[in-house]
């Protein structure tokens, strides 16, 4: 069987969403993702709102909740009936994220194998044939076929193979 690695950040699970909805709940705003299409979330906030960013992502419940992406579900259980799909998630970054990411992934991904949950820094240590990611530093330093799962902050990258939504990975691995 062939390997599928998968981000769980942005391609699962919606981060920038569920950041944005904090962050103006917090301030009052109502940014959207639209109004950050590429760029970065840093680049569109004053310093104050970086370092509530970074809190956010820091305390320990932050990914215990974050919504779903749309046939995320459906689309990875028929990849694991034909392919080894493995969870890969940056966790390095947040320490206090492991937890939480895992029961994420165990009550919203049941019939994935916990044994699947890669928890790294660098994705170039992944032995996989494919690795959907929407950071283009994992897909430079991987070794398989990196597929760019599109997000405001890569809008402007090239030089992968882009899927906008699940359906589109359903078109190239479930013929």
């Amino acid at each position: 069987m062939q390997r599928i690695a998968v981000d769980m950040d942005e391609v699962m699970a919606d981060a920038l969403g569920e950041l944005l909805a904090r962050y103006n709940r917090d301030n009052g705003t109502s940014l959207q993702k639209s109004d950050i299409a590429g760029k970065w979330l840093w680049q569109v906030l004053p310093p104050s709102g970086q370092k509530q960013i970074d809190a956010y992502l820091q305390n320990k419940d932050f990914f215990e909740d974050l919504p779903v992406f749309p046939d995320s579900q459906e689309v990875l259980q028929q990849l694991s009936q034909c392919y080894e799909v493995f969870i890969a998630t940056a966790a390095m970054a947040f320490p206090n994220s492991f937890g939480a990411k895992y029961r994420w992934l165990r009550r919203h991904f049941p019939f994935l194998d916990p044994r699947h949950f890669v928890f790294c820094g660098d994705k170039s240590i992944l032995n996989a044939e494919f690795l959907i990611d929407d950071m283009p530093y994992n897909l430079e330093a991987f070794r398989g076929e990196g597929i760019l799962f599109t997000s405001p902050h890569n809008l402007k990258i090239q030089g992968f193979r882009r899927v906008d939504t699940w359906q589109d990975i359903a078109k190239i691995f479930l013929k």
